[in-house]
């Protein structure tokens, strides 16, 4: 017989019951297995890094105070989204950022990404539309930008973003055409 052993994600559900039952490794699971998905929708939503980390921990802060009171009415992943989202509205209204200002970090940070396939002219035009898109994204509306940012920079379904956002998925499917068709608009008019 073979001794290798297999790993089996934890299911989220029993983090969360784990961590109701005092367990700190439950957390720290949690915390793993979401910090990236945080701070990248942090990121996108407040388009400052510095921000969005400090969002992150503020998210995960209020996960895990609220985290006993999680009932499974949805994924453990589309409640830590509505809580990200929320934290990042909050915040936005609170400060009322001129996002002109914002939209040179956000790109300075994106440029630092490394892309090691493309060669150096494809990396040039590819930095320059993220660049653009980048802008573009910050100076659409807060709820064209956190339908379009979920469901086309996550991956989220109409369902589950209609879930994050507590609107009916119709709703979300004309805010993310709106937000669509408004960059489209933008980055046309950007080159």
């Amino acid at each position: 017989m073979n001794a290798t052993a297999v790993v089996v994600e934890e299911s989220e559900l029993d983090l969360v019951e784990r961590h109701r039952y005092g367990d700190p490794a439950a957390f720290e699971a949690i915390y793993e297995r979401f910090e990236r998905m945080v701070y990248n929708l942090a990121l996108r939503m407040c388009a400052d890094p510095d921000e969005a980390s400090d969002l992150s921990q503020e998210v995960f802060l209020r996960v895990y105070r609220h985290l006993s009171g999680f009932r499974g009415g949805s994924s453990l992943k589309t409640w830590i989204y509505r809580v990200t989202v929320n934290c990042c509205r909050s915040h936005l209204r609170r400060r009322r950022w001129p996002w002109t200002s914002r939209r040179a970090r956000l790109e300075d940070h994106l440029v630092r990404l490394p892309d090691p396939a493309p060669g150096p002219e494809a990396a040039a035009l590819n930095r320059d539309l993220g660049e653009r898109l980048g802008a573009a994204l910050a100076a659409i509306p807060l709820p064209f930008r956190e339908a379009v940012v979920l469901r086309d920079v996550h991956g989220l379904s109409y369902e589950e973003v209609a879930g994050v956002l507590r609107v009916r998925p119709g709703t979300v499917r004309s805010r993310i055409a709106r937000g669509r068709e408004r960059l489209r608009l933008l980055l046309e008019e950007s080159g």
